[in-house]
């Protein structure tokens, strides 16, 4: 499969993950889309929560598109409860507008709706690009997260989970799943709701070669982007018993495997990284993290092997 880096096009900056006042953001969605024009993104998804309480939502921004700034259909999906009892949050972008609402009335899970798997399973049939969302800050479980079986992605960085309560990490979850073989993609994402800084904190490169909701989608779909809330990734190859590593200036480059496997490498404003394989030589997937000085990070999707 042609990855980021070897695929043609250019790199696009995108939020997969926000909220407007059509949920329970405090901006609308016009002015949403407007601020991340302006801070340099070239497009986002508007992904209000697709709840009876807010009337189903799924954002038509399609008048807000224009030179250099697109925009993707999707909502933030709700039904069924996970393992603690609460509702399900899925992310799916790239929706039709005309999804169809299921039975989640409010935030709480009711009697005879969808689970998360099913809809999760009905977005992803509709052509959306489906990832779970936010799992530290969900209490999700292995056995929540695998049950997702329509999931093109994990979040495994959420600006407003990290702003907002201290939980913005999906990693643990996405790496079990890995090992469990499933090929999923990593995301970062804002979740913003403009009620706190939870805005321009983590985001999605992808390769297409056009900045359009098709291009746009299939890149994602097929995991040609990379995550990040800051640093530039500008190649991520395998080249026999080390990872090279092209990227923006930064301080540590690690490789990371199955289990406990992870090898780091340092410096100071490296852009260049040769990793010797070492403990993570076994793994059947590896991925890359970068940090800056600023200890802001970037990281590649999974090298299956």
């Amino acid at each position: 499969m042609t990855d980021a880096f070897t695929a043609p096009g250019r790199f696009f900056r995108g939020n997969l993950h926000t909220h407007s006042t059509l949920s329970d953001g405090v901006l609308p969605p016009a002015e949403v889309c407007r601020r991340y024009a302006a801070q340099g993104y070239d497009f986002i998804a508007l992904t209000d929560h697709f709840i009876g309480l807010y009337g189903y939502p799924v954002a038509d921004t399609r008048p807000f598109r224009g030179a250099g700034f697109t925009t993707l259909l999707g909502a933030e999906l709700h039904s069924g409860a996970m393992a603690n009892g609460e509702l399900w949050h899925i992310l799916a972008v790239g929706l039709p507008a005309d999804f169809a609402p299921g039975h989640a009335p409010d935030f709480a899970p009711a009697e005879g709706q969808e689970t998360g798997a099913a809809i999760a399973a009905r977005a992803a049939a509709a052509g959306a690009f489906v990832a779970i969302a936010h799992p530290q800050w969900s209490g999700l479980t292995l056995a929540d997260a695998r049950g997702i079986e329509a999931a093109h992605a994990v979040e495994v960085y959420n600006h407003g989970c990290a702003v907002g309560s201290d939980r913005a990490d999906g990693f643990g979850i996405a790496d079990l799943l890995l090992t469990e073989g499933r090929r999923l993609s990593l995301i970062a994402t804002d979740d913003a709701h403009f009620t706190e800084p939870d805005h321009f904190g983590g985001w999605v490169m992808v390769k297409a070669e056009e900045n359009a909701p098709e291009p746009l989608l299939a890149a994602l779909k097929a995991g040609r982007f990379y995550a990040t809330q800051g640093p530039e990734l500008r190649g991520v190859a395998l080249d026999g018993a080390a990872v090279e590593v092209a990227c923006s200036a930064v301080s540590t480059v690690i490789v990371q495997g199955r289990g406990s496997a992870a090898v780091a490498c340092h410096g100071a404003a490296m852009t260049r990284a040769r990793v010797p394989l070492g403990r993570c030589a076994g793994s059947p997937w590896l991925r890359v993290t970068a940090i800056d000085a600023a200890g802001r990070r970037a990281w590649s999707n999974p090298i299956w092997r």
